[in-house]
């Protein structure tokens, strides 16, 4: 949907792709879907959720056993995004290092985008 011909909409590195590859197979999913909601404190949050099939509209990005799905009403966002996935002696989980992000709360749960249309830090309609 708003992709550029020969190049993938987001990147995955290879501790992203393995995590991504294991939820897959364990839950028998043909894919990790990615998207965006409004909420937390600097307006919009990612979202994650396995999936059977891919939707209407969705991008599909495949990188060895890793199927990773975009949300229509993400792509635009996410375009440039490379998701990562870190573990660490407290917490573990997937990093999205999103160049579209103009701003985000401290705890690194949500973020906020300026998108032509939208004021600095204004949270885009989805």
């Amino acid at each position: 949907m708003f992709s550029i011909p020969g190049k993938s909409p987001v990147t995955i590195t290879q501790a992203a792709e393995r995590q991504i590859a294991r939820l897959m197979a364990a839950k028998s999913a043909s894919g990790l879907r990615i998207g965006l909601k409004k909420g937390g404190c600097a307006g919009m949050e990612y979202t994650m959720e396995l999936a059977e099939t891919a939707s209407p509209g969705d991008e599909v990005v495949e990188q060895g056993a890793a199927r990773v799905l975009i949300a229509p009403t993400a792509q635009m966002y996410l375009f440039g995004t490379e998701i990562d996935y870190e573990t660490g002696m407290l917490e573990s989980g997937f990093r999205f290092r999103n160049p579209n992000v103009t701003d985000a709360c401290g705890c690194g749960e949500s973020v906020s985008f300026a998108i032509a249309g939208n004021a600095a830090g204004a949270a885009p309609k989805l």
